[in-house]
């Protein structure tokens, strides 16, 4: 099932030459994207697992919460069909038959359970000495009120995701299998666009920064990634992460 995704409009397509400079940052070590659900006994591990991802400092780590599970009497508040979608879609391109939670997708290349810290960091290390790292530096920054991205040059044809989340938040669970509990959520992704095709040249594009939250807590990662025959999500080949609030440089 290929994941649907709402176009955002770019706003201008930005040559090299030009002045606005990019945010400076390291290439991260990889993209986790842990799919989760309030109503799953078996997800508050990943969950906080993902947290120390994100406190690492070297990962791009986001949370996408899926509504499958919702029939167990409690619905999920940050669900969305579009997460699992995206996770059906990751299901197709890695040839499997079915989805499962908590499940922590790799560099959109492979998958490993998202409780399992330690199994991640290996996986990470492995994907990259094989020669399926990212390998295309992304950088992102604000400017004003707009996000300009910087994709460098490489090999390949991708598209450019920006998934939008919820830096931290803390959601009371009063139904299900997690009735009762004070869940902590972070890098919740509550939306997700394609704002245009890379194809191994160097791109600047530009974009509204509206949904980068006013209080400061919101940010976005960039992903620049492949897609399978059927438009599902493949291979991640470059990633940055934007807080709001952030400096300018």
């Amino acid at each position: 099932m290929p994941p649907i995704i709402r176009r955002a409009i770019v706003l201008a397509a930005l040559s090299l030459a030009g002045t606005a400079s990019a945010e400076d940052s390291t290439m991260p070590k990889g993209v986790v994207e842990l799919f989760t659900s309030q109503g799953c006994s078996s997800c508050p591990p990943a969950d906080t697992a993902l947290r120390d991802l994100i406190r690492q400092g070297d990962v791009v780590a986001l949370s996408y919460h899926v509504d499958y599970w919702n029939y167990l009497g409690w619905t999920d508040t940050l669900s969305s069909k579009e997460n699992t979608d995206r996770q059906y879609g990751y299901a197709q391109s890695l040839g499997r038959s079915g989805v499962y939670t908590p499940q922590a997708v790799i560099n959109g290349r492979d998958h490993v359970k998202g409780a399992e810290l330690g199994l991640i960091n290996t996986k990470l290390a492995a994907l990259d000495k094989a020669g399926k790292g990212l390998t295309v530096p992304v950088k992102a920054r604000m400017h004003g009120k707009e996000i300009e991205i910087e994709i460098s040059a490489g090999k390949g044809e991708a598209e450019v995701i920006v998934a939008y989340f919820t830096k931290r938040q803390q959601v009371e669970v009063d139904k299900g299998e997690n009735a009762g509990k004070l869940m902590e959520y972070w890098h919740s992704v509550y939306d997700v666009q394609s704002i245009g095709i890379w194809d191994g040249k160097p791109l600047k594009l530009t974009i509204p920064g509206k949904f980068m939250g006013k209080a400061k807590k919101d940010g976005c990662a960039v992903l620049l990634q492949t897609s399978g025959p059927g438009g599902e999500p493949a291979a991640i080949l470059g990633a940055a992460v934007l807080m709001a609030g952030r400096p300018k440089r």
